[in-house]
Protein backbone atom coordinates (compact mmCIF):
# COMPACT_ATOMS: atom_id res chain seq x y z
CA UNK A 1 0.00 0.00 0.00
CA UNK A 2 1.26 3.49 -0.83
CA UNK A 3 1.80 5.92 2.02
CA UNK A 4 -0.45 8.99 1.95
CA UNK A 5 0.61 12.30 3.42
CA UNK A 6 -0.98 14.74 1.03
CA UNK A 7 -3.30 14.49 -1.95
CA UNK A 8 -3.43 17.57 -4.15
CA UNK A 9 -5.42 17.66 -7.36
CA UNK A 10 -8.23 19.19 -9.34
CA UNK A 11 -11.52 17.64 -8.30
CA UNK A 12 -14.02 15.67 -10.32
CA UNK A 13 -17.57 16.21 -9.13
CA UNK A 14 -20.24 13.51 -9.19
CA UNK A 15 -23.10 15.26 -7.37
CA UNK A 16 -25.62 12.41 -7.21
CA UNK A 17 -26.73 11.32 -3.74
CA UNK A 18 -26.84 7.71 -2.56
CA UNK A 19 -24.31 6.33 -5.04
CA UNK A 20 -24.16 2.68 -4.07
CA UNK A 21 -21.36 0.20 -4.59
CA UNK A 22 -23.19 -1.49 -7.49
CA UNK A 23 -23.15 1.83 -9.34
CA UNK A 24 -19.47 2.32 -8.52
CA UNK A 25 -18.62 -1.17 -9.88
CA UNK A 26 -21.42 -3.44 -11.09
CA UNK A 27 -21.63 -6.96 -9.66
CA UNK A 28 -20.79 -8.59 -13.00
CA UNK A 29 -17.18 -7.35 -12.59
CA UNK A 30 -16.67 -8.90 -9.16
CA UNK A 31 -15.31 -12.23 -10.34
CA UNK A 32 -11.76 -11.24 -9.45
CA UNK A 33 -10.03 -11.34 -6.11
CA UNK A 34 -7.48 -8.76 -7.21
CA UNK A 35 -7.75 -5.03 -7.57
CA UNK A 36 -5.84 -4.50 -10.81
CA UNK A 37 -7.84 -3.51 -13.87
CA UNK A 38 -11.09 -2.67 -12.07
CA UNK A 39 -10.76 1.05 -12.83
CA UNK A 40 -11.86 0.46 -16.42
CA UNK A 41 -15.28 -0.62 -15.10
CA UNK A 42 -15.72 2.30 -12.67
CA UNK A 43 -19.29 3.66 -13.06
CA UNK A 44 -19.49 1.69 -16.31
CA UNK A 45 -23.31 1.61 -16.46
CA UNK A 46 -23.37 5.41 -16.20
CA UNK A 47 -20.45 5.90 -18.59
CA UNK A 48 -21.47 3.50 -21.38
CA UNK A 49 -24.69 2.45 -23.07
CA UNK A 50 -25.83 -1.17 -23.52
CA UNK A 51 -23.57 -1.48 -26.60
CA UNK A 52 -20.50 -0.23 -24.71
CA UNK A 53 -20.45 3.17 -26.40
CA UNK A 54 -19.56 6.17 -24.21
CA UNK A 55 -22.49 8.24 -22.97
CA UNK A 56 -21.82 11.92 -23.52
CA UNK A 57 -21.39 14.25 -20.58
CA UNK A 58 -20.26 11.90 -17.82
CA UNK A 59 -17.96 13.95 -15.50
CA UNK A 60 -15.16 11.37 -15.29
CA UNK A 61 -14.90 11.32 -19.09
CA UNK A 62 -14.56 15.09 -19.40
CA UNK A 63 -11.02 15.82 -20.67
CA UNK A 64 -10.62 18.34 -17.83
CA UNK A 65 -10.99 15.45 -15.37
CA UNK A 66 -7.89 13.71 -16.68
CA UNK A 67 -5.34 13.13 -13.94
CA UNK A 68 -7.69 14.16 -11.14
CA UNK A 69 -7.16 12.10 -7.99
CA UNK A 70 -9.93 13.55 -5.81
CA UNK A 71 -13.60 12.67 -6.35
CA UNK A 72 -16.24 14.87 -4.72
CA UNK A 73 -19.48 12.91 -4.54
CA UNK A 74 -23.01 13.51 -3.34
CA UNK A 75 -24.01 12.55 0.19
CA UNK A 76 -24.27 8.94 1.36
CA UNK A 77 -21.53 7.83 -1.03
CA UNK A 78 -20.73 4.11 -1.14
CA UNK A 79 -23.98 2.88 0.36
CA UNK A 80 -25.39 -0.55 -0.41
CA UNK A 81 -23.65 -3.87 -0.21
CA UNK A 82 -20.28 -4.48 1.36
CA UNK A 83 -18.05 -4.52 -1.68
CA UNK A 84 -14.28 -4.10 -1.38
CA UNK A 85 -14.14 -3.91 -5.17
CA UNK A 86 -15.64 -0.38 -5.04
CA UNK A 87 -12.61 1.29 -3.42
CA UNK A 88 -10.36 -0.96 -5.49
CA UNK A 89 -11.97 0.36 -8.71
CA UNK A 90 -11.68 3.99 -7.58
CA UNK A 91 -8.03 3.50 -6.61
CA UNK A 92 -7.21 1.65 -9.84
CA UNK A 93 -8.77 4.54 -11.80
CA UNK A 94 -6.33 6.94 -10.11
CA UNK A 95 -8.40 8.33 -7.25
CA UNK A 96 -6.65 8.68 -3.91
CA UNK A 97 -9.44 10.46 -2.00
CA UNK A 98 -13.23 10.68 -1.98
CA UNK A 99 -14.87 13.73 -0.41
CA UNK A 100 -18.52 13.96 0.66
CA UNK A 101 -20.72 15.17 3.48
CA UNK A 102 -21.44 11.52 4.35
CA UNK A 103 -19.83 8.25 3.35
CA UNK A 104 -21.31 4.84 4.14
CA UNK A 105 -19.56 3.14 7.05
CA UNK A 106 -18.68 -0.14 5.31
CA UNK A 107 -17.37 1.65 2.22
CA UNK A 108 -15.38 4.00 4.46
CA UNK A 109 -13.79 1.05 6.28
CA UNK A 110 -12.96 -0.75 3.03
CA UNK A 111 -11.48 2.43 1.58
CA UNK A 112 -9.24 3.03 4.59
CA UNK A 113 -7.99 -0.57 4.50
CA UNK A 114 -7.08 -0.24 0.82
CA UNK A 115 -5.31 3.13 0.68
CA UNK A 116 -8.22 5.31 -0.49
CA UNK A 117 -8.78 8.29 1.80
CA UNK A 118 -12.47 8.99 2.59
CA UNK A 119 -12.90 12.61 3.72
CA UNK A 120 -16.13 13.79 5.32
CA UNK A 121 -16.66 17.55 5.31
CA UNK A 122 -19.39 19.75 6.70
CA UNK A 123 -22.48 20.35 4.49
CA UNK A 124 -21.56 23.97 3.66
CA UNK A 125 -18.08 23.03 2.44
CA UNK A 126 -19.56 20.09 0.56
CA UNK A 127 -22.01 22.36 -1.29
CA UNK A 128 -19.19 24.70 -2.31
CA UNK A 129 -17.12 21.80 -3.64
CA UNK A 130 -20.07 20.27 -5.51
CA UNK A 131 -20.52 23.62 -7.26
CA UNK A 132 -16.82 23.89 -8.16
CA UNK A 133 -15.78 21.15 -10.61
CA UNK A 134 -12.11 21.42 -11.48
CA UNK A 135 -11.11 23.49 -8.45
CA UNK A 136 -7.73 22.55 -6.99
CA UNK A 137 -7.96 20.92 -3.55
CA UNK A 138 -5.23 19.85 -1.17
CA UNK A 139 -5.87 17.21 1.49
CA UNK A 140 -3.24 16.94 4.22
CA UNK A 141 -3.52 13.73 6.22
CA UNK A 142 -0.90 14.78 8.75
CA UNK A 143 -2.93 17.81 9.85
CA UNK A 144 -6.32 16.30 8.82
CA UNK A 145 -7.23 19.37 6.78
CA UNK A 146 -8.72 19.98 3.35
CA UNK A 147 -7.88 23.29 1.67
CA UNK A 148 -9.02 25.09 -1.48
CA UNK A 149 -8.79 28.77 -2.35
CA UNK A 150 -8.79 30.61 0.99
CA UNK A 151 -10.81 27.90 2.74
CA UNK A 152 -9.33 25.35 5.12
CA UNK A 153 -11.48 22.80 6.96
CA UNK A 154 -10.69 19.94 9.31
CA UNK A 155 -11.85 16.37 8.93
CA UNK A 156 -11.80 13.42 11.31
CA UNK A 157 -10.15 10.05 10.85
CA UNK A 158 -9.53 7.39 13.46
CA UNK A 159 -5.92 7.37 14.71
CA UNK A 160 -5.16 3.77 13.73
CA UNK A 161 -6.33 4.22 10.12
CA UNK A 162 -4.47 7.52 9.90
CA UNK A 163 -1.27 5.87 11.15
CA UNK A 164 -1.59 2.99 8.67
CA UNK A 165 -2.20 5.37 5.74
CA UNK A 166 0.71 7.63 6.72
CA UNK A 167 3.01 4.61 6.98
CA UNK A 168 1.64 2.89 3.88
CA UNK A 169 0.74 -0.34 5.68
CA UNK A 170 -2.51 -2.26 5.88
CA UNK A 171 -3.74 -3.99 9.05
CA UNK A 172 -1.77 -7.15 8.32
CA UNK A 173 1.36 -5.13 7.62
CA UNK A 174 0.91 -3.37 10.94
CA UNK A 175 0.63 -6.71 12.76
CA UNK A 176 3.71 -8.05 10.99
CA UNK A 177 5.64 -4.98 12.17
CA UNK A 178 4.81 -6.05 15.73
CA UNK A 179 6.33 -9.53 15.29
CA UNK A 180 9.19 -8.96 17.77
CA UNK A 181 6.86 -7.59 20.45
CA UNK A 182 4.45 -10.50 19.91
CA UNK A 183 7.28 -13.05 20.14
CA UNK A 184 8.59 -11.41 23.33
CA UNK A 185 5.10 -11.48 24.87
CA UNK A 186 4.59 -15.12 23.94
CA UNK A 187 7.99 -16.03 25.40
CA UNK A 188 7.13 -14.16 28.60
CA UNK A 189 3.83 -16.03 28.89
CA UNK A 190 5.72 -19.30 28.66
Amino acid sequence: MEAIRRVASRIVVLPERDIDTDQIIPARYLKTTGSKGLGQWLFTDWRRDANGRPRPGFPLDDPRAGGASILVAGSNFGCGSSREHAPWALFDAGFRAVVSSSIADIFRGNALKNGLLPVIVDPATHEILLASPGVRVSIDLESCTLAFGDARVSFAIDPFSRRCLLQGVDELGYLLEQEDAIAAYEKEQG
